[in-house]
C-alpha cells in the first residue's frame, strides 16, 4: 500500500549582568522510581533548563548568561558590552526543550541573545526586555519570533515596553509549517526548523552592519522563501512526566508539531525514502503554495532531528531528498545542513525544511559566524570581560525622580480618573459569574475569575501606588498590575492595552477627550499587531472598535465629549452583544461549533464593554453633580 493511500485511511484533523555559570552544589534528590515516568538522565524536573543552561556556557566560552539568572533565563554573547553594541542585536527565544535552539546560535554572526522559558513555554515578558536591554545599542534590535500565540504577545509585549524607553525594536515572526492546510482563523502556521535559517540570515546582515530595517527586511524575506515539514515514530517524553502511548510500535506521525501535539495524519511504519518523497510533494505543493519554490529553483536543505534520531538515519534522509529534488523536481541544493537544530526533547523523527536559494540568502548563510551550534563551528578564543551589568530599565530611575505614588491631593482631572477607573474595575467584580457562565459556554470558564483578579488589584492598587495625577503613569501602571495578577493571553492584552495607550498619552499633562480617543485607537492597533484579531474575529476588539468609531466620529462632528462617550459605550455594549452570531476565528472559541457560541456572546467583549461603559457613565454623573 502507498504511503498517500495510507494517510486517506489513517488521517485525523488537528483540533542583568552576565556571568559564567560557577560550580554549584549539585542538589540530588532520590525519589522512589516511578513506572509511568519515561526515563531521564536529569536531577530534579523543575530545574532542567537552568542546569542546561549552566553546562551550555561552560561548555562554551563565547556564551554567558544574565545576573538575573535563573529567574532571567537570558543566554548572551560574552563580548557585547551593555548599551555600547554597535551594531543591530538580533534575539531569538521562546520555550526550551528545542536544545540546541535557540541558546546554541548564540554568537558573533548568528544571535546576539536568546531568551529561554520553560519546557514548552513562552518566556515572561520581564526575561525578553532584560535581554533586549542588555544587548541592544543605539542601532537598535530585531526580535525573530516563533507563530506561536505565547511567544508572539510575550515578545510583543516585550518590544512595546523597550520602544517605549527609547530602544528601536523591530519583530519578524516566522511561520513555516507546512504540514497542515492553511488555517480559517488567525493563528497562522508553527514556527518550525526553519526559524533556524531565518536567525543565521538575520545575524549575517546585523554583522555586516545594516540598519535596523534592512536587517529586519532579509529576516522577512528569508522567512517567506521557507517551508518544513515534520515526522516522527515517537511522542516526545515531558521531564517528569509519562510517556505517550498515542503512536503503536508499527506507526508514525506526519506533520505533529515540536510540543507533542497531533499532526495531520497516523500511518503505518514506512521506508524513509517513502517518508521523504511525501514530505516534499507536500511542501512543494502547487495548490497551497506553502513557499515559491518550483521546477528549476535551487534551494538550502536543512535536514533536522528532533531529539532522538541517529546522525546515520539524519543522512540517509538527506541522501534521498537530495535526490529526490534532482530527478523529480528539477531543483538543485546550493547548501545541505544536516544535523539537531531544533529538536522536541526526545523525540524520534525529523524535519525537512527547504529555503528558495538567492545571492543575499547565500551569502548571509556564507557569513563568518561564532555561534557553536551552527554547522560551521566555532573557535571559541573570545576573553570574557569580568562582569557585565545588567541595566536598570529607565522608568526604574524615572520613578525615584518622579516619585510615582499616589498623591494626597488630587487634581479634577486625577480625581475624574479615579472615579472612571474605579466604576470600570467594579463592574467587572459585579458580572464576574456572568462573566463565567457564559465563558462556560464557548472557553474555558474562567474569563470573570480572571477578570476579577484584575480588577481586585487594580482597586488596591489604586489606593496606594497609582499617580492619579498623571493620566499616562497611572494608565501604565494598571498595565503593569494587570500583567503580574491575571496571567494568560487575557493579561498579556490588557498589559499590551495599556502599553500602547501609555505612549499615546505620555507627554500630554491635561487630557482631553480627544487624547482619550487617539490611545483607544493606539491600543486596539497594538492589540490587533500582536494579537492577529481585527472586527468580526469575536474578541474584545468587536467591542472596543466600534467604541473607538463612534467616538471619533462624534467628537469630529462637534459633539459634547461626555455624550460622546455615553454612545460610544453604547456601541460597544451593541458590539459585544453581536458577537453571538459571530463564527470565533481567535482564541479558544475557535474550537467551538457555531451553533453552541450562539448560546452566548464573547465573554472578553462584553467584559470590555462593561468596564469601559461604566467609566463613561461615571464621567457623565460626575459631570451632573459637579
Amino acid at each position: 500500500m502507498t504511503l498517500d493511500s495510507d494517510i486517506k485511511r489513517h488521517s485525523t484533523s488537528p483540533p542583568v549582568s552576565t556571568k559564567k555559570a560557577s560550580c554549584p552544589a549539585t542538589r540530588l534528590r532520590f525519589r522512589a522510581p516511578m513506572a509511568a515516568c519515561g526515563k531521564k538522565l536529569i536531577n530534579d524536573p523543575k530545574d532542567v533548563v537552568t542546569q542546561f543552561i549552566e553546562g551550555l556556557v561552560e561548555t562554551y566560552p563565547g556564551l554567558q548568561y544574565l545576573d538575573g539568572f535563573p529567574e532571567v533565563k537570558v543566554v548572551l554573547r560574552s563580548d557585547v558590552e551593555v548599551g555600547t553594541y554597535d551594531k543591530v542585536a538580533v534575539i531569538c527565544g521562546g520555550g526550551s526543550g528545542h536544545e540546541p535552539a535557540h541558546g546554541g546560535f548564540v554568537g558573533q554572526g548568528m544571535l546576539t541573545a536568546a531568551v529561554s522559558g520553560d519546557v514548552f513555554t513562552s518566556p515572561p515578558v520581564n526575561s525578553i526586555l532584560a535581554a533586549i536591554r542588555a544587548v541592544t545599542g543605539p542601532k537598535g534590535c530585531l526580535l525573530v519570533v516563533t507563530n506561536y500565540t505565547g511567544d508572539r504577545l510575550n515578545f510583543g509585549l516585550a518590544a512595546e515596553e523597550a520602544k517605549s524607553e527609547g530602544y528601536k525594536v523591530e519583530m519578524v515572526i516566522v511561520g513555516d509549517d507546512c504540514a497542515l492546510p492553511p488555517t480559517q482563523g488567525i493563528a497562522g502556521r508553527r514556527g518550525l526548523a526553519g526559524t533556524i535559517l531565518v536567525n543565521k540570515v538575520a545575524g549575517a546582515a546585523a554583522a555586516a552592519g545594516l540598519p535596523l530595517e534592512e536587517v529586519a527586511e532579509q529576516a522577512r524575506h528569508a522567512s517567506k522563501l521557507v517551508g518544513t515539514m515534520g515526522v516522527a515514530l515517537s511522542v516526545c517524553t515531558l521531564p517528569g512526566q509519562g510517556t505517550s502511548d498515542r503512536l503503536g510500535p508499527h506507526q508514525m506521525e506526519l506533520g505533529l508539531g515540536i510540543h507533542g501535539e497531533p499532526g495531520a495524519a497516523v500511518i503505518e511504519l514506512q521506508p524513509v525514502d517513502a517518508v521523504v518523497t511525501h514530505v516534499l510533494k507536500q511542501i512543494l505543493s502547487l495548490e497551497t503554495q506553502y513557499v515559491p519554490i518550483t521546477r528549476g529553483d535551487r534551494v538550502i536543505l536543512l535536514t533536522n532531528g528532533l531529539g532522538a534520531t541517529p546522525i546515520m538515519e539524519l543522512m540517509i534522509a538527506t541522501r534521498k531528498t537530495v535526490c529526490e529534488l534532482q530527478l523529480e523536481y528539477d531543483i538543485a541544493t546550493d547548501r545541505v545542513y544536516t544535523g539537531s537544530f531544533m529538536t522536541s526533547l526526545d523525540m524520534q523523527g525529523f524535519s525537512i525544511s527547504l529555503m528558495k536559494s538567492d545571492t543575499t540568502i547565500l551569502k548571509c548563510l556564507d557569513a563568518s559566524t561564532k555561534a557553536p551550534c551552527w554547522p560551521a563551528g566555532t573557535d571559541g578564543d573570545w576573553q570574557k570581560p569580568a562582569k557585565i551589568a545588567v541595566p536598570a530599565p529607565p522608568s526604574c530611575a524615572m520613578k525615584s525622580d518622579k516619585m510615582l505614588h499616589r498623591s494626597r491631593e488630587l487634581t479634577k482631572q486625577g480625581y475624574i480618573l479615579e472615579a472612571s477607573i474605579e466604576a470600570g474595575a467594579k463592574e467587572i467584580i459585579r458580572i464576574k459569574d456572568s462573566l463565567n457562565e457564559w465563558d462556560s459556554k464557548v472557553g474555558d470558564g474562567d474569563c470573570g475569575t480572571t477578570m476579577y483578579r484584575g480588577a481586585i488589584a487594580i482597586l488596591e492598587d489604586m489606593k496606594k501606588c497609582y499617580p492619579m495625577n498623571d493620566v499616562s503613569e497611572t494608565v501604565n501602571e494598571i498595565g503593569a498590575t494587570v500583567r503580574r495578577v491575571m496571567g494568560g493571553t487575557t493579561g498579556i492584552l490588557y498589559d499590551i492595552l495599556c502599553k500602547a495607550a501609555y505612549a499615546s498619552l505620555k507627554g500630554t499633562k491635561t487630557v482631553e477627550a480627544k487624547h482619550w480617543a487617539h490611545a483607544l485607537q493606539s491600543s486596539i492597533g497594538a492589540i490587533s499587531k500582536y494579537g492577529g484579531a481585527l472586527e468580526g474575529y469575536r474578541t474584545m476588539l468587536d467591542a472596543l472598535i466600534p467604541a473607538s468609531k463612534v467616538l471619533r466620529e462624534r467628537l469630529e462632528a462637534g459633539d459634547d465629549p461626555l455624550d460622546a462617550f455615553i454612545v460610544s459605550s453604547e456601541a460597544a455594549l451593541t458590539g459585544a452583544e453581536s458577537t453571538r452570531h459571530m463564527q470565533a476565528q481567535a482564541g479558544r472559541s475557535s474550537y467551538i461549533a457555531a451553533d453552541k457560541l450562539a448560546s452566548a456572546p464573547d465573554p472578553g467583549a462584553m467584559a470590555a464593554a462593561a468596564w469601559y461603559r461604566a467609566a463613561a457613565l461615571s464621567l457623565k454623573n460626575m459631570s451632573c453633580h459637579s
